[in-house]
């Protein structure tokens, strides 16, 4: 049969990025305290197509999903660009994977146990036989104004804050550190369920470490450069205000100089 994605391309132009969006597939990912947990996946892929061929093969990237091993991880990952890479004749590969991922959380005091939710990417470029893996997590925070803290007689206004890391890695890094970090970044971490004694202690706990946008983006930031699996990052901080009328946004980039090669790729659209 002719193959007609292989013939001249009537406006012979090279494309940067084609391929497949919203890829629904069940994947295996990496949990720390249980080894492994299941989840569902969005998948986008791609390779960049010389000028001179008028389309690409859309069902190469299925087949190369539907070989790749379901364990999610740095290994997987770089078999699959590099057989998007081989299968499409390509220079460059990208891969977005984003997904939920579950963690048991328990209240402070009560130790009552729930899950918690958080919305995760990885997300990787394949690119003259070197390959970047960004891994990103979206973590919901509460903050507490200092200057509504100082000024107030009674109490200060507070809200719920999104911290959005994404982290280049260098080695095995954990969904559970980046947690962590953006928890510990802001006044309180939020929880899934709480008693009244846990809601006691979390107001208070929250109350007692007031924190602007500014201050949690600063100690997301200090933490992850402590980090010695994270080779570069960005962290933005969205603060959906209760007193106002907009958000408070801050943000620090502190990506490798490579980053730009995945800037053009998928992103969380949850802030």
């Amino acid at each position: 049969m002719r193959d007609i994605q292989s013939g001249p391309a009537d406006v012979a132009l090279r494309i940067d990025r084609v391929g497949v969006k919203n890829l629904s597939i069940p994947l295996t990912v990496r949990d720390r305290a249980k080894g492994r947990q299941q989840t569902v996946a969005r998948v986008d892929l791609s390779v960049d197509l010389p000028a001179e061929f008028k389309g690409t093969h859309m069902s190469r990237f299925l087949e190369a999903l539907r070989d790749m091993d379901t364990a999610l991880d740095a290994a997987s990952c770089k078999n699959l660009l590099l057989d998007l890479r081989d299968r499409l004749q390509a220079r460059s590969s990208h891969l977005c994977f984003l997904f939920t991922y579950f963690l048991e959380q328990r209240a402070p005091v009560t130790g009552s146990p729930a899950l918690m939710d958080y919305a995760c990417f990885l997300r990787g470029v394949l690119l003259g036989g070197e390959v970047e893996l960004i891994l990103g997590v979206e973590v919901p925070v509460m903050t507490v104004c200092p200057c509504s803290k100082a000024i107030s007689r009674e109490g200060a206004h507070s809200q719920r804050a999104m911290v959005r890391i994404e982290a280049q890695c260098s080695g095995m890094l954990w969904l559970e550190d980046l947690i962590a970090i953006a928890q510990e970044s802001g006044s309180s971490p939020v929880y899934a369920l709480l008693k009244r004694e846990d809601e006691k202690y979390v107001t208070e706990a929250a109350f007692a470490a007031p924190t602007f946008v500014e201050d949690v983006v600063r100690n997301a930031a200090s933490r992850l450069k402590a980090h010695p699996k994270v080779r570069g990052f960005r962290v933005e901080v969205e603060s959906f205000e209760s007193i106002h009328n907009h958000s408070a946004y801050a943000c620090i980039d502190q990506m490798d100089a490579e980053q730009h090669l995945l800037d053009a790729g998928p992103v969380l659209d949850t802030m």
